[in-house]
């Protein structure tokens, strides 16, 4: 075989084909593989024919390039391969729009779903956050999401205060999605005020109706004010001295409140007043039981009590006590109450009707006194009669039984004398 025609041949073998020993070219550069010739219909079987004819000559290159086949089938899976892949990363890749707070931006992304586009974008949502699709809604190619973040707002309405959140961005849209009537009332900023993500303080007061009833006349008006004084003074009512109003003037108007306006007038009272005195007791051993002597006679005091007087509406009040003192202190009383028993009898006048006697003299009671307050008790001794009988004070403050003890003592003294009308009951 000549040169030419193993270079021919060479020629016709596909890339990275070993050639047999006997037909390798003397060059030892490798030479670069010719491109692939596009087939045409009967070149392709002229050129089964003369490869077929070429195998009988040489039978050793058929082991030749059943080699170079089994090097060709790699490379065509691995281009097979990256063929593959290429066309998921193109399907995997997808356009979507994503609003935060309203600003928007449109890029491209592999995630799979709303979460993960979140993550891969480092943005962090909580309890109070809007997210639109929800999290683990599935992307595809020209989605739109949309994240709102919440705020707080520290909202004091109408006097009551507390925490809320919402997304709007400034006061107007917050008192929208937080459903409160804004028209005539006051805000402590402007509607327009933006709001932080940090939150914002809001006082919001509504329009409300509140009555005053004042001098006879009844008055409504319509106010935001924060206090009853303020909505009064709006209603143009004016308090003076001691004026007041039914409910605390600093307290806050509700919608339909009534409120009385009270035109007082007032006065100031002093009075004089007594102070009653203690009672001081004191047991004497010297003194029969039930005996009570006054050593020293009580004087009530004085005291100087002052008293606030006044009118309501035309109505006087009861008189209210706002003060004292004390002008003159009271003296107790002294009594020595006697703790020495009684003798129970007296010789020679033991068996005597004394029972009747009293009932005579007195009408059976041992603190009767005549008209004339001379005499007392219920043998009706005279002072001197009674403390020559060993009595102490008067007899009308003794117990009955000295009375009938002391009795029996006169008697035997001087028999039924001392009663000269009744004395004759004793022998009954």
């Amino acid at each position: 075989m000549s040169t030419s025609q193993g270079s021919r041949r060479a020629g016709r073998r596909g890339a990275g084909t070993t050639l047999p020993v006997d037909e390798q070219p003397t060059r030892t550069a490798p030479t670069a593989p010719p491109a692939p010739a596009v087939g045409v219909p009967g070149q392709d079987a002229r050129a089964g024919v003369r490869r077929t004819a070429r195998r009988r000559r040489a039978p050793g290159r058929a082991g030749a390039a059943a080699d170079g086949l089994r090097r060709l089938v790699p490379q065509a899976l691995v281009v097979a391969f990256l063929a593959g892949g290429t066309t998921a990363f193109v399907a995997d890749d997808k356009a979507v729009r994503l609003s935060v707070d309203g600003v928007p931006r449109t890029f491209h992304t592999f995630a799979d779903d709303v979460e993960e586009l979140l993550a891969d974008e480092g943005l962090t949502v909580g309890p109070h956050d809007i997210v639109a699709p929800g999290p683990t809604e599935a992307l595809a190619d020209g989605d739109e999401i949309a994240v709102r973040y919440g705020r707080p707002v520290f909202l004091t309405l109408d006097g009551r205060r507390r925490q809320v959140w919402t997304t709007a961005q400034d006061v107007e849209g917050a008192l929208r999605q937080l459903g409160v009537r804004a028209e005539g009332a006051y805000l402590s900023v402007s509607r327009s005020a933006p709001i932080s993500r940090r939150g914002l303080a809001l006082d919001v007061r509504t329009e409300r109706a509140v009555t005053f009833l004042a001098d006879g006349r009844e008055r409504t008006v319509r106010t935001n004010a924060a206090t009853v004084r303020e909505a009064l003074a709006e209603a143009g009512i004016t308090l003076s001295g001691q004026d007041a109003t039914s409910v605390a003037p600093d307290s806050f108007p509700r919608d339909g409140q009534t409120v009385n306006v009270l035109r007082i007038t007032g006065s100031r009272q002093v009075r004089e007043e007594s102070v009653p005195y203690a009672v001081e007791r004191t047991r004497d051993p010297e003194l029969f039981a039930g005996t009570e002597v006054v050593e020293r006679q009580g004087v009530p005091g004085v005291r100087r009590v002052t008293y606030s007087l006044r009118t309501v509406n035309g109505v006087r009040e009861r008189p209210r006590r706002t003060g004292e003192e004390i002008v003159r202190a009271p003296v107790n009383r002294k009594v020595r109450v006697g703790a020495k028993p009684l003798p129970t009898s007296v010789a020679g006048a033991d068996g005597l009707d004394w029972g009747a006697l009293a009932a005579c003299e007195s009408g059976g009671r041992p603190n009767a006194v005549d008209p004339s307050g001379t005499y007392g008790g219920l043998y009706q001794f005279d002072p001197g009669t009674w403390r020559s009988l060993g009595g102490r004070g008067v007899a009308q403050d003794a117990p009955a039984a000295e009375q009938t003890f002391r009795a029996k003592k006169l008697y035997v003294q001087r028999g039924a004398s001392p009663w000269p009308h009744c004395g004759r009951r004793l022998y009954r």
